[in-house]
This record gives structure tokens, C-alpha cells and sequence, in this order.
């Protein structure tokens, strides 16, 4: 049977000198041995403090939180189970045994933290809890699953699912980009109600929403190629031919109203139309070899586990 002994706790961290003490108090105090932070370069103290606490502390040769959890799950971490969250004291070791009960039972090998379930007041702005609304309807639209909330930091996964994950965002879009890599290797994936706490007063977030948020949905958009290319090449043909449709009306009515005639806007007009065709049935047959590639690795594993 699991154990937390089988458990490293991971903490990327950039600056956050004024919460990590706390941190890596609180989840030593709950029974975990192995916190691992991973600094970025902080130039507060970060490392001395959580070092000073008991934390194991390592330092990324990149820059990134992204850069950061890849390195140290895949140089630092020897045990079976990771369990990853914020340096920033918003995430609370009470929850910690909830989302690791799904990978100690076998249930799943990837948890997400539902901050939604019980976000205590001031912990998110009404801006960004409206970006991550969108964000996550977005995901469950492009992507076919609901994961409630795929931008939260406190995940709890098994070190053999996250290598078979192809990841490389380098910022706070790996967050996203771990959730898209679970929906598309079929990765079992449970969903766990936590508390979100506020930021202390004094410490400050790295987090800027409109930079950040844009590089998400991008992201998102861009995972969509191999995920749902009917979506990803689809919307790229209608907005190609929309646009053709609609130099080609304006084309149309100057010729007809003062005979002013516009080749050159009729040629872009007509290649727009046409590139947007063949997008959408490249999109389409696209969509057609990803489904029956699905359904080939789907009866492959029925016969390897009948086997």
C-alpha cells in the first residue's frame, strides 16, 4: 500500500521568500519528507529561507515555471507519486491526502485541485475568475473533456504518467499543457474539490493575467492540431473563407455601383476562398485518421489486457 514515503512534494518558486517558510512548514508537519523546491533564480532569499525550513532545494538551469517542473520531476524526483503546487501559500497541506487518495487506490494517475470549489474571498479577482471560466470552457469544447479547472497549480500525478507527456511550455502554461496531455494519451484523470486561500499580505504574484492568459489560449489553440484538428483546421478555413467572401462582396458592389474594378483584391479574394476550402477538408479527413488511429490503439489495449 502507498504511503507518503512514496510521495515528493514539488514547489517551483520564483521570489517567494515571504510564504515558502510556511510552505514547507506545513507540509513537513502533515507527514511528508521530501519537499522539493525548485528555485528560478530568486533574488529574495527564497532558497535560503525554504532550506532553512527543511526543504531539499534545487536550482533550474532555465527560467520558467514550466522549465522548472520539468527539470526537477524528471532529474530530481526518484519516488513513484508527485505531488506539485505554489510557492505562494494559497494551497493548503489539509488537502494534500484528498488528492493523493485517487493515485494511492488506483483511480487515476493524474488529480487536478478544484480551486472553484471553495475559493475563499480575495483569492482571485473577478477578472481572472472570469478568464478562467472561459479558459476552461474553451479546453472542454476544443478537447472533449471537463476538468473543472485546468489552470490550477496543485496537481498530484504518478511519475511514470508525466513521462509519458510531451511537454514544453516553459511558462504558466504548463499547467494547461499537462491537462491537454492528459486528454489526448488518455491519461486517468480525477478531479478533487480543494481550498483556495488568498495570498498573504506582503507577498506579491508573478502571475500577470492578460500576458499569461493570452499565452494560454494560444496554447490551447495550438494543442488543438493533433488533438481535435477538425476545430484547429476548421476555424482556420472559415476565417479564410469569410474573409475571401467578404473582399469578394466588396469587389462586387464597386464594380457594380461606380465600375471600379479591384483584380488584384479579386485574386486574394478567390485564393482566400480556396485555401479555406481545402483547410476545411484537410481539417475533415485530418479529424477522419485521428478517430480510426484512436480506435486502433483502443482495440490494441483491449487485446493486450484479454491477453
Amino acid at each position: 500500500m502507498a504511503s507518503l514515503d512514496d510521495v515528493t512534494v514539488l514547489v517551483p518558486t520564483y521570489d517567494e521568500a515571504e510564504t515558502i517558510g510556511q510552505v514547507v512548514d506545513d507540509f513537513r508537519e502533515a507527514g511528508f519528507d521530501d519537499v522539493l523546491v525548485v528555485d528560478g533564480g530568486s533574488a529574495d532569499g527564497t532558497d535560503d529561507v525554504a532550506a532553512e525550513h527543511g526543504a531539499r532545494v534545487v536550482y533550474q538551469t532555465g527560467s520558467g515555471k514550466g522549465q522548472a517542473v520539468r527539470e526537477g520531476v524528471r532529474e530530481y524526483v526518484d519516488r513513484e507519486y508527485v505531488l506539485m503546487l505554489d510557492g505562494d501559500a494559497t494551497y493548503r497541506a489539509d488537502d494534500a491526502e484528498a488528492m493523493l487518495e485517487p493515485l494511492f487506490e488506483g483511480e487515476a494517475e493524474h488529480v487536478i485541485g478544484d480551486r472553484f470549489a471553495d475559493m475563499r474571498e480575495g483569492a482571485m479577482t473577478r477578472f481572472n475568475r472570469v478568464g478562467n471560466r472561459l479558459i476552461n470552457r474553451g479546453f472542454a469544447y476544443v478537447h472533449g473533456e471537463e476538468f473543472g479547472d485546468i489552470l490550477s497549480g496543485y496537481r498530484a500525478f504518478t511519475r511514470e504518467s508525466f513521462g509519458r507527456m510531451t511537454l514544453s511550455s516553459d511558462g504558466f502554461g504548463i499547467e494547461t499543457e499537462m491537462a491537454v496531455e492528459c486528454a489526448k494519451r488518455g491519461i486517468r484523470t480525477a478531479v478533487v474539490p480543494i481550498t483556495y486561500l488568498p495570498r498573504p499580505s506582503g507577498s506579491d504574484t508573478n502571475l500577470r493575467p492578460i500576458r499569461d492568459g493570452g499565452i494560454i489560449f494560444l496554447e490551447l489553440y495550438r494543442r488543438a492540431k493533433t488533438n481535435n484538428p477538425l476545430f484547429y483546421f476548421g476555424s482556420l478555413g472559415v476565417l479564410s473563407t469569410i474573409t475571401g467572401l467578404v473582399i469578394a462582396v466588396y469587389v462586387a458592389v464597386e464594380w457594380i455601383t461606380v465600375s471600379v474594378s479591384h483584380e488584384v483584391l479579386a485574386v486574394v479574394s478567390g485564393f482566400g476562398i480556396i485555401v479555406g476550402v481545402q483547410l476545411l477538408m484537410f481539417g475533415v479527413l485530418a479529424d477522419l485518421i485521428l478517430t480510426l488511429h484512436r480506435d486502433t490503439l483502443r482495440k490494441i489495449d483491449e487485446e493486450t489486457e484479454s491477453g
